[in-house]
């Protein structure tokens, strides 16, 4: 388990109150169905249908966030995306009672998604705990010193070291020739 920075957890929050307002559209819709205000009564079962798996993805989304996990960092943009285009064709119908929540919520969402806390704990490599290291690998935080291949530098040695000419043998003198052929 990685580390939950204020930020993500506060990211979660969101995603799992987003996901309960899907779930109450979704049973806002069957209860219409239900009660035959529905444009289609199959149009309706299946906007109800949707809707509750729609709630479900996107609690494992919040899930997901909770735990620090990678993957659910795309899902958690696109949700609060969604939710932002919701809300602004919610206000463009005059239903400002849904569309400003949807608006606050989104962007409280994409602030904690992207603030720098939140978006270090999501991009890190994942890390095995020491006790389950196989051998050969090493405890998170330590780096086995790297050596060098044939005609690589070694560590800490410039790249001017490696470009330097290897000094010549005593007596033997250098004649630098030109690159133009006759100028000599």
């Amino acid at each position: 388990m990685g580390h939950r920075p204020a930020t993500l957890r506060a990211a979660a929050a969101v995603q799992a109150v987003e996901s309960a307002v899907v779930l109450a559209a979704a049973v806002l819709a069957g209860v219409d169905t239900a009660a035959g205000r529905s444009y289609q009564q199959g149009s309706g079962i299946a906007l109800t249908v949707i809707g509750v798996a729609s709630a479900a993805v996107l609690a494992l989304v919040a899930s997901g966030l909770a735990r620090v996990r990678r993957w659910s960092r795309t899902p958690a943009l696109l949700t609060q995306l969604f939710f932002g285009i919701v809300g602004i064709y919610l206000l463009q119908a005059h239903r400002l009672e849904w569309g400003v929540p949807l608006l606050v919520l989104a962007a409280a969402g994409l602030a904690a998604l992207l603030a720098p806390p939140s978006l270090r704990a999501l991009t890190r490599q994942e890390q095995t705990r020491p006790e389950q290291a196989k051998p050969g690998q090493e405890k998170a935080g330590q780096t086995r010193p790297r050596q060098a291949k044939p005609g690589q530098e070694q560590a800490g040695q410039t790249r001017q070291a490696r470009m330097r000419p290897e000094p010549r043998p005593p007596g033997k003198a250098s004649r630098r020739r030109s690159a133009r052929p006759g100028a000599e």
